[in-house]
């Protein structure tokens, strides 16, 4: 049976402090106390009404987490300035010394990085699997393994992981599942799958305005806390936390994520379905030639669709290149990394989003030079965009079939 649909963020409320409709912002770096004592008792962690400094909590920054929180079916959840400071935090909190992390081989280029190359620094090892095969994924896990890492819908190919039987699997080797939920909130509710934690870039879909920079960690208050704790908390000690100005405006535009989405979503299914049509190589998970849509439609919020990333494959990097500057051209979108505008945004990941993966794992994961990903916008003429999209590419010669051979 399908997930469905929760209305838990819609039903959060918070007024200001005057009565205003938006919670009043907490433009302080630094909170009094009453008593000595209880300033003591916050550093020892009994933070139960209390704010200490904003580089370990606001109001801000807990409202926010908490509509987040809702979002993923979690208990509470901590905001940070990136995508990456959460994702690092985690990892480094749950990692210690000769630890292993059991990934996706398929990830944000970031991500990779920061397991390949810096852990080692640690002495933190990371097994990169095909996270689509369950059985691979269980044979690299050792005694040593301290989590699962996965993206519900992977960067750049869209592989979708099977989290409830990922979520099993973690839970038969007593390690947490960490799933980065970037790509697809909303269709997918990657808490309510068994998830025991839940990342997402905020930068993305939830502001949906590409004006900040911003990250959180969804799971167990005990979790959160431990990433807060003064003494040994990765969140606190690498100064990762989210300004609470930030917090407020992302709050604010989190309202309307379930209009957004939706719209992204039927976008970018009208356009994987007409270009897949005109013979070209498109993946998207809403199409039945994608080997994960089974999956994905296995625990998708039917509401909310197959999210608004899909990407074509024209053959070489100068086609792509040549194709992504007409189409900007054209005012189709932008050649820009990153994905959840208003307006369409393109880019060519083998060299950008994910040039740290080495070219000969790039091509043995299926990541091509000629690949595109497409993180489609808010057109309200869809029709419209695909015929100037097709206009470019025959312009080009990339709908010929000579063409597409290559």
């Amino acid at each position: 049976m399908r997930p469905k649909a929760s209305d838990n963020i819609q039903d959060l409320q918070y007024f200001g402090e005057f009565g205003g409709v938006n919670p009043s912002i907490s433009d302080s770096s630094t909170y009094t106390f009453i008593s000595a004592k209880t300033m003591f008792d916050t550093f020892e962690g009994n933070t139960e009404g209390c704010y200490l400094y904003s580089r370990h909590s606001s109001p801000s920054n807990l409202y926010l987490g908490e509509a987040l929180a809702a979002l993923e079916n979690k208990e509470t959840a901590n905001v940070y300035a990136s995508g990456m400071g959460a994702i690092t935090s985690v990892i480094l909190q749950l990692c210690d010394s000769e630890d292993q992390i059991v990934s996706s081989r398929t990830i944000y280029g970031g991500t990779y990085a920061f397991m390949k190359n810096f852990l080692k620094k640690f002495n933190i090892s990371t097994s990169f699997v095909d996270i689509t095969k369950l059985d691979v994924v269980e044979q690299a896990i050792t005694g040593k393994t301290k989590m699962i890492f996965c993206e519900a819908v992977s960067n750049p190919l869209l592989e979708v992981a099977d989290i409830k039987g990922l979520a099993a699997l973690a839970k038969k080797y007593n390690i947490p599942l960490v799933v980065d939920n970037t790509f697809s909130p909303l269709s997918i509710a990657a808490g309510k799958l068994g998830a025991d934690i839940v990342i997402h870039s905020l930068t993305k879909f939830i502001n949906g305005s590409s004006d900040c920079v911003a990250g959180v960690v969804c799971g167990s208050t005990d979790f959160c806390l431990s990433l807060k704790d003064v003494t040994n908390g990765a969140g606190m000690l690498l100064g990762s936390t989210l300004d609470s100005l930030r917090a407020a405006s992302i709050l604010k535009n989190l309202r309307t994520l379930h209009i957004r989405i939706k719209k992204h979503s039927e976008n970018a299914l009208y356009l994987s379905q007409n270009f897949e049509k005109d013979g070209l190589r498109v993946v998207y998970p809403g199409l039945k030639s994608h080997p994960g849509h089974q999956a994905f439609k296995n625990q998708m919020c039917a509401d909310y669709g197959f999210g608004g990333l899909m990407t074509l494959d024209v053959g070489s990097l100068d086609k792509a290149n040549m194709l992504m500057e007409l189409m900007q051209e054209k005012n189709l979108g932008y050649l820009a990394v990153s994905l959840g505008f208003y307006k369409t945004l393109f880019s060519a990941p083998g060299t950008s989003t994910s040039s740290e993966i080495p070219l000969e794992e790039q091509k043995e994961m299926g990541l091509s030079d000629g690949l595109i990903r497409f993180s489609i916008g808010l057109d309200n003429d869809i029709h419209r965009t695909y015929e100037t999209m097709k206009d470019c590419m025959n312009t080009l010669g990339i709908l010929n079939k000579k063409a597409m051979s290559v």
